[in-house]
């Protein structure tokens, strides 16, 4: 594994070299710490002697710093052979296995969504659900890296998932073949009524540039050239990038600030400013939405912040994540990294989305969904994982979500739904905002002041 090309693939935001140290050298870091490192030092002695079973000074080693990063915050780990093995292909987009986004919480193994097309996705596997056995196994309270690496496996391997749901009785039993899981960062149509949707599910590499193409695409196949509407979808995008997102956002936006980032340490503070990536914005006067829910995290957040702020595109759907974190890989010799919280990002109007999420101008709840009430019920967000960064202006979550009062637009059933033919109610309903919309009341809006 070469850690440097993995940052300059990874377009992390800082590259900055961690030198392995001495106990001596942390020493002279600060002197206060040696009355704990010896605590440390003799709780790895007494294991090492008392302990029922012989234990490798590698195991406990690693455990020591596994429990340090845990006491911070659920996005700083330490990463080395399969880890940043996983995070390379993160980055490439093409693995084989089940195609889904899992976390660890609370010693189970959650998921937090199935790649669109996936094997899992196919096999009806929904964000939210718990996986407790894998081949009747069971995996609770064990680590989530053995986890993701036995439903990992050659492509054409079937392997049985058994998954807890909230609010269903009984576990389900799920056969699930693995494929090869070829992300596509980004996807594009063109829609009745001349409107295009792009959808962008990850930030890996290049999405910038793919989301251009789409653009083009879509415009080839529109009368004249003429798109009478766009819908950027965000929808369980769990982020990726910073710079992948300055870079989406720039396509948009003329001029005025995209992101900033205000970290501790001197190097992390960080401004980014439109018309630094791509010149102009590349769908000018077209009327935009801007797709999100409970799965849009961390730069999904800083572009529909971004467009939010700017008034260049109308919010919809549910309140994002909440992520307002930067995560930067920090080397650690040639086989292991540091990936390591370093600094908040804030939106152009200096909000910060850490807990409270970027909410949508328009709230549109998913209706298609049938499991709608218990979803939102057991929805895992930023602000319920152990140990997250809080919000510095302490905004609490209900306070987010105030207004509960029945909204008379959205009353349909899921059922009645699929009868009329509409599977995604979020982009559906979407769509025929813009099909209703002239240009001037989306598109050519006025900034905040």
């Amino acid at each position: 594994m070469n850690i440097a090309a993995l940052l300059r693939s990874a377009a992390l935001v800082t590259a900055v070299a961690l030198i392995p140290a001495t106990t001596a050298t942390m020493a002279q870091v600060d002197g206060r710490a040696g009355p704990e490192f010896a605590k440390l030092f003799a709780v790895f002695q007494r294991v090492k002697s008392s302990y029922v079973e012989p234990v490798e000074d590698d195991v406990l080693i690693r455990g020591a710093i596994d429990g340090m990063l845990a006491a911070l915050d659920p996005h700083s780990a330490y990463l080395d052979g399969g880890d940043l093995q996983r995070l390379e292909t993160m980055i490439d987009g093409n693995y084989s296995g089940l195609g889904l986004s899992v976390v660890l919480e609370d010693g189970a193994v959650k998921v937090v969504s199935p790649f669109r097309g996936s094997p899992a996705d196919s096999a009806g596997i929904k964000a939210g659900d718990f996986i407790t056995h894998l081949d009747g196994k069971l995996i609770y309270g064990g680590s989530l890296d053995d986890a993701v690496a036995q439903m990992r496996g050659p492509s054409g391997t079937s392997i049985r998932l058994t998954i807890f749901r909230p609010g269903r009785e009984e576990p389900l039993e799920v056969d699930v073949t693995r494929g090869v899981i070829e992300l596509e960062p980004v996807t594009h149509a063109m829609e009745p009524g001349n409107i295009g949707v792009i959808t962008v599910n990850e930030f890996s590499a290049d999405v910038g540039a793919d989301v251009f193409a789409a653009w083009q695409a879509i415009q080839k196949k529109a009368p004249g050239g003429r798109v009478s509407g766009l819908v950027l979808d965000l929808r369980n995008n769990p982020g990726g990038s910073l710079d992948e997102s300055v870079a989406l956002a720039d396509l948009f936006l003329t001029d005025g600030r995209i992101v900033s980032q205000r970290g501790r340490a001197r190097g992390e503070t960080m401004l980014y400013d439109a018309e630094t990536v791509y010149r102009g914005d590349m769908a000018d006067g077209v009327p935009m939405i801007v797709l999100i829910n409970a799965g849009s995290a961390s730069a999904s957040e800083i572009v529909a912040g971004a467009l939010q702020d700017h008034r260049r595109a109308l919010i919809m759907g549910e309140r994002s994540f909440g992520k307002g974190s930067v995560q930067s890989l920090l080397p650690l010799g040639p086989d292991a990294a540091l990936k390591l919280t370093t600094a908040r990002y804030f939106t152009p109007s200096g909000k910060s989305v850490q807990e409270g999420g970027i909410k949508p101008d328009i709230a549109v709840p998913q209706l298609s969904d049938p499991d709608l009430a218990l979803r939102v019920k057991y929805q895992t967000r930023e602000s319920d994982l152990r140990g997250h960064l809080i919000n510095e202006l302490g905004i609490k979550d209900e306070e987010m979500e105030a207004d509960k009062a029945p909204d008379p637009r959205f009353q349909l059933t899921a059922a009645q739904l699929e009868q009329q033919g509409v599977k995604d109610f979020q982009l559906h309903y979407a769509m025929e905002t813009l099909r209703r919309t002239t240009r001037s009341t989306v598109a050519l809006r006025p900034a905040r002041k």
